[in-house]
This record gives C-alpha cells, structure tokens and sequence, in this order.
C-alpha cells in the first residue's frame, strides 16, 4: 500500500529547517520510497538538502524552489528566512527511480539523458507508469521531448523551478545536486494508478484570434495581423500603453490566454509576461503560428475558489481510488494574484484533502495532462495529482 507524509519548516538556519522538516516526514512513514523538496532561493540550499539527507539517509530526494512558500497540512509555510515543504512516499509495491541533469549540449538531449539515468536508477529497462518532471522556465517543452524520445507517451505531472521575483534565481535539486538549467526526473513504476487534473479554471470569453506571426517559440508578435498587446488592449478596452513592461503580466493574471488542444479537452493557458516597446508580448509558453488565442477570464475569488474546488474534482476523478497522498502544483502567478488571501487557499485546501498528507508548491509553469491528449504546459494553471493507496 502507498502512503504519504508531510514536515515543513521557515526556520532560519537552512540546515536545520531541513533536518526539522525530514524529521516530520520521517515520523509518520517508514519505508520512504521518494521525497518532493520544496524550497526558498533565500536558503543556502546545499545545506538544507544536506540537513534532509541526515534524516533520510538513502532516500531519493528532489524538487525546486517554490514562490514565496509552499502549503502543507500545517499551513502556509514561508517568510524571507527561507522554508522548506516536503512531501514523502513509501510503500511496498512502487519503485521509483530518480535522475537529476544539468543542462548539456541542449535541452531536449539533457531530457534524453536524464530519462535514460531514471530507468537505470530504477533498475528497470522499459518505460515508467508515470512520472514526475521539474525544469526552469524557458525550455520545458524541449526537456519533455527528450524524455519522450526515451519513453514515449507516458503520462506526466511537475512544474517548473521559481523564485519570489521572477529574477532567475529559481534552482533545481535532485540529491545533493543544485542546479539553476537542466532537469530531474522521478520515474514511477507501480501497479497503482495516479489521477492528473490540469486545468486553468478560467472562463472561456467571446475574444478569440489566429496567431499571425511568432518569433523564435515565445514571443508573440501578431494576432490577426495587429500587434499582440493593441489586440489584446482592444478586448479589454484599455490603453496598450498601460500594457508595457511587467505591467502586462499582472494584468493578465485574471485575463491571459488560453489555447484549445486539438480535441478541445484541455485549454492550456498563456501567460503573457511582458509588453514589449514594438507591441509584441513575451509568453511564458510556446506558441505556434495559425493556431487560435482565446481571451480567458477569472475574478480573484474564483482563482481562490479554484484551489480547492480542482482538489474536489481531482477526487471525483479519482473514483473508487482512495488516496494516499495528493501533489499539487499551482503558478506561482495565481499567487500573485490571491496576495495576502493565500490563507483562504489554506483552509480550502485542508478542508477538500481532509486527512490525506498534500504539499502545495508555487511555480512558474505547470505540467499535466487530459485524458487521452499529450503532454502538456501551461501556466496560470493547477496540475493537481492523486496517488492512490
């Protein structure tokens, strides 16, 4: 039978919120199997892995730095100090096998390599049921391809690394390994199933255009022939001037866009993140030309709403699977725009888990999938995960 368990700790010495949050984790399961690290870029972070590995000597570790905070059973967990959330799992009959690349000669070989590493790491020789993926933003699609060259269609779940001021001091860890580029991997082979629910839970508007013209994989540069952002200003009745800079990506969070997949399963939602001087918008996502952009929508207290309304449905989907543990990834943007109302995320959150060991981590990209389409990334988005017992 699968289990789980959480610890979390903001104390300011790095090394010891690590043993303190291990030593949690590590009360309420035997047998660790796997531990999801959370982390803040404010912490010296070989020493805080350094302080987990004391207390799970052996024990696969990896994860990212998370914006702001992570939320656990025990709250939210942050502060400027530092804080460290760790979700582990353990149980006879799951193996998982772990890899952790630096970036190489590009992304997707690095993919490659690091897929190769987690089925050795694993001792198997064939494909996982599913796995986990964590990258920087920038290039996460490039990584998954080559995992896919290795695997094939696996489902998958992750997010990419953050940091609390969108600077680029975001890092990945995968032992005692820290990295700002590459990619770590958690390969899962289990005859239990895992649910993924990946969804922006925005509302779809009446605003809709084809992508005219992209340069390079993210930015966009025309929709129906108009500069982005004066298209963009247009549905939403502002000044483009106002959507200079950084300014657009706060507007955005509450109206960013959102492509259909090519059954209409799954919107993944586009972030735009930032104005440029020619009218272009830099997105946090890859886009193709001749392919539609829907104007999506959401009020802050239907992006709270959603944090524990997609758990709900998460848990629906799950049916007769009664978990042992839930992985949820939430943008880091969504964040932004709930500001000091993360405490009713919180009690949304706790009250939808209920006695199911959960973390929360804050990122700035989210990975999943629908039904039968591929592998996805988005951002804005929630990739909520249930591991059954």
């Amino acid at each position: 039978m699968l289990k789980g368990s959480t610890g979390a700790s903001n104390g300011a010495d790095a090394n010891a919120a690590g043993k303190e949050a291990a030593g949690k984790v590590k009360k309420g399961l035997s047998d660790i199997k796997l531990a999801f690290v959370y982390a803040s870029v404010a912490y010296d972070l070989e020493r805080m892995l350094a302080g987990i590995g004391e207390e799970l000597p052996g024990v696969p570790v990896l994860g990212n730095t998370s914006f702001t905070g992570v939320i656990t059973p025990e709250g939210f967990i942050g502060g400027e100090k530092g804080f460290v959330g760790i979700l582990a799992l353990g149980g006879d009959d799951i193996t998982v096998g772990v890899a952790g690349k630096p970036k190489g000669a590009d992304a997707r070989a690095t993919g490659k390599a690091a897929a190769e590493e987690a089925i050795k790491n694993a001792g198997r020789s064939g494909p996982p049921s599913y796995f986990y993926m964590a990258a920087p933003p920038g290039e996460e699609e490039f990584y998954l391809k080559g995992v896919s060259d290795v695997i094939g269609r696996v489902p998958y779940f992750g997010g990419s690394a953050a940091d609390n001021s969108i600077a680029g001091e975001w890092k990945l860890f995968a032992g005692n390994k820290v990295f700002a580029d590459g990619i770590v991997l958690a390969f899962f082979y289990a005859d239990k199933p895992v649910t993924n629910l990946f969804t922006g839970a925005y509302r779809e508007t009446r605003d809709v255009g084809i992508i005219t013209k992209v340069e390079g994989k993210r930015t966009l540069v025309e929709i129906d022939g108009e500069p982005a952002v004066k298209k963009y200003a247009k549905w939403r009745g502002v000044d483009p001037e106002s959507l200079k800079g950084g300014n657009l990506l706060v507007a955005t969070i509450t109206s960013p866009l959102g492509i259909k997949d090519r059954l209409g399963e799954l919107t993944a939602i586009r972030h735009p993140m930032n104005g440029n001087d020619d009218y272009s918008m830099a997105v946090g996502a890859n886009l193709a030309e001749k392919t539609a952009v829907i104007r999506m929508e959401a009020t802050v207290d239907e992006l709270i709403q959603s944090a524990s309304k997609t758990l709900e449905d998460l848990k629906a989907k799950m049916g007769a699977d009664a978990p042992a543990a839930f992985h949820l990834v939430h943008c880091g943007g969504r964040r932004a725009g709930i500001g000091d109302r993360i405490e009713e995320v919180v009690q949304g959150v706790k009250k939808a888990a209920g006695d199911v060991p959960f973390i929360v981590e804050f990122t700035f990209g989210e990975y999943g999938y629908e039904d039968d389409g591929r592998n996805s990334t988005g951002g804005l988005m929630l990739s909520y995960t249930g591991f059954a017992k």
